[in-house]
């Protein structure tokens, strides 16, 4: 049976060795369990949240608001991924967090979480580590709004998720899910409507993936990945002492 925090000790345990005490100390933390419907604000821009957001289930994307009614979206997270655990430290939120997906989240109290800090050193790496892969993923999509073509930046996006998911039980055998709309894929390439539309399309011609509705077939991951010049190494997948 799956436990709630199963998702972030998969996430944590893929890049270093957690002891039974550890696993034990993150499944025990204080939590307040809340669904999300798609579309819902889950962390207001210029809060100052006590708690941080742990992603249980579903999407969710980072997201800053124009005046001109534009956003843009600058990160996705999924099953483990605390959404805001640098909000512990810089107190205010500089953007909002929003629901791409029906979703369940945990909020942890920071004051537990300053509480591992200072009694268990190891577990506040990992904590430290999540908010510094969090740091390589932004570099990695700055690179790709700047540098890569449209159609090669949504076949990165899609190589990442794909590793992403498959840490946390939710892509297997080139699948996975990914309910979003065209309009939210666009805030996240920086793209109009049409253009994503059309930037689908090519990529779906090059026959390395399917994409019907929400489920997303990677036919070829080797050759998207070559395709986007997709290198996994900023996501830290690799399994060392922290």
């Amino acid at each position: 049976m799956q436990r709630p925090l199963d998702p972030l000790v998969a996430a944590f345990s893929r890049r270093d060795r957690l002891t039974e005490e550890e696993k034990a100390i993150l499944e025990g933390l204080p939590k307040r369990l809340k669904d999300y419907k798609a579309g819902a604000d889950i962390i207001a821009e210029g809060s100052r949240p006590q708690e941080s957001c742990l992603m249980l289930e579903g999407f969710t994307a980072r997201a800053q608001h124009l005046s001109s009614g534009k956003t843009q979206l600058t990160a996705v997270h999924i099953s483990g991924d605390f959404v805001d655990l640098h909000g512990f430290l810089l107190k205010q939120m500089d953007h909002g967090i929003v629901a791409l997906s029906p979703c369940k989240v945990a909020f942890i109290p920071h004051a537990s979480l300053r509480t591992i800090t200072e009694t268990n050193p190891h577990l506040a790496r990992m904590f430290w580590l999540s908010t510094v892969v969090d740091g390589a993923i932004q570099r990695a999509w700055i690179t790709c709004l700047g540098r890569r073509s449209a159609i090669q930046h949504l076949a990165h996006l899609i190589c990442e998720l794909y590793l992403r998911l498959e840490i946390v039980g939710q892509a297997e055998n080139g699948e996975f899910e990914f309910p979003v709309t065209q309009s939210e894929l666009g805030d996240m390439l920086g793209l109009s409507n049409v253009h994503v539309n059309r930037t689908l399309q090519e990529l779906r011609g090059t026959k390395l993936i399917r994409w019907r509705g929400s489920t997303v077939n990677v036919d070829d991951f080797d050759g998207l990945r070559s395709f986007a010049e997709f290198d996994p190494l900023y996501l830290n997948l690799t399994q060392e002492p922290r």
